[in-house]
């Protein structure tokens, strides 16, 4: 099953290369693509799972050399998104999942409008089944990045924000901390 954003295109055979890698791979519930932008650029889409200072921080601080330093480790951008590697949290954006573990997991949770609604499924994908970043086939997406230019967008963004630290824990929460560290290590070994 494929979920992805109207902002998102591509060329060539991304979905035939990706079901081959989910065919050889029956272990991966879920795997997203290189995520590029239209210049050609990689978008830093590959996540750990987040605190909520990471969100908050992030969204908020003033201070660009903060979130520079924030983002190299919270997006990953250390590993140069050039291997496949088992990620906590992969994007919204383009989606791509075994329909037996969507099923598994009952699908998107309701309680999300918009924003946060990939965090969540993609936790619970990964709580059952690995969720992979496999770089070598890409997409294209735009990133409008709406919430930050429309006060109703913020509003949502928000209130999932709270919705999925009010399902997952603000500041406790043993399995964030357990699956970021065994990410980091992981990857570290490739």
């Amino acid at each position: 099953h494929v979920v992805l954003n109207p902002d998102i295109y591509w060329d060539g055979d991304v979905i035939g290369e990706l079901t081959k890698y989910m065919d050889r791979n029956p272990d991966v519930g879920q795997v997203m693509p290189k995520i590029i932008y239209p210049s050609g650029e990689t978008q830093y889409l590959c996540k750990l799972l987040p605190t909520p200072i990471d969100l908050i921080g992030r969204r908020f601080m003033p201070i660009r050399s903060y979130r520079k330093k924030h983002d190299y480790n919270y997006e990953l951008h250390w590993t140069n998104y050039d291997k496949i590697m088992e990620v906590p949290l992969l994007s919204g954006c383009f989606m791509f999942l075994r329909v037996s573990v969507l099923e598994k997991v009952g699908g998107f949770d309701d309680r999300y409008f918009m924003y946060a609604e990939d965090f969540d499924l993609c936790r619970r994908i990964g709580e059952i089944s690995k969720t992979v970043f496999y770089p070598f086939v890409s997409v294209t997406h735009v990133y409008e990045k709406g919430s930050y230019k429309n006060k109703k967008l913020l509003k949502y963004h928000i209130q999932s924000i709270i919705k999925y630290f009010n399902k997952w824990g603000w500041f406790f929460d043993t399995k964030r901390g357990a699956r970021n560290k065994k990410c980091i290590q992981t990857i570290k070994l490739l």
